[in-house]
């Protein structure tokens, strides 16, 4: 199986605590993914859920064409405000895993995530991947730092 990998970052003018709030409630992702996925999570969670090691997340998602799909990923590992870890169960991918790193800079948090991923169906997956999966994947984490960026601010280098 061929896998691809993507990386990104961003920086945000929170503190390390408000972020991992965010960030580690499974109801604020619908908040920062395109409207037109029509992204649900319908697993049983509330604004207070936080993620937690072996918690499965269901999702209702349209990637394609309005076509709704289930998605189960499992939080498989998390240390307190510092990293977390999903992993796809069932859903689009033959395999998916997510990595989210937050780390403390000056005047903010600098927030990495890094993805890996398979594609089921052998070669004609590669090929979709080429025309058009890695792109909808760069557009969305792109939708995801302006959205971010807007609940949050602007990050900008604190000057001494």
């Amino acid at each position: 199986m061929k896998s691809y990998h993507l990386e990104f970052s961003q920086k945000m003018p929170i503190s390390l605590s408000e972020a991992w709030a965010f960030f580690s409630s499974p109801l604020n992702l619908a908040k920062i993914t395109p409207k037109e996925m029509a992204f649900t999570v319908t697993s049983n969670t509330t604004e207070t859920t936080r993620m937690y090691p072996g918690m499965i997340i269901t999702y209702k998602v349209s990637p394609v064409l309005g076509i709704k799909i289930d998605w189960m990923t499992e939080i498989t590992q998390v240390q307190h405000e510092k990293y977390f870890i999903d992993e796809q169960r069932f859903g689009p991918y033959k395999f998916w895993h997510h990595q989210h790193h937050f780390q403390e800079i000056p005047g903010g948090v600098l927030m990495n995530d890094i993805l890996t991923y398979g594609m089921p169906f052998g070669v004609f997956g590669q090929m979709a991947n080429g025309i058009f999966v890695a792109d909808k994947l760069q557009q969305i984490f792109s939708y995801r730092k302006e959205k971010v960026e807007a609940l949050f601010g602007t990050y900008s280098t604190p000057t001494s």
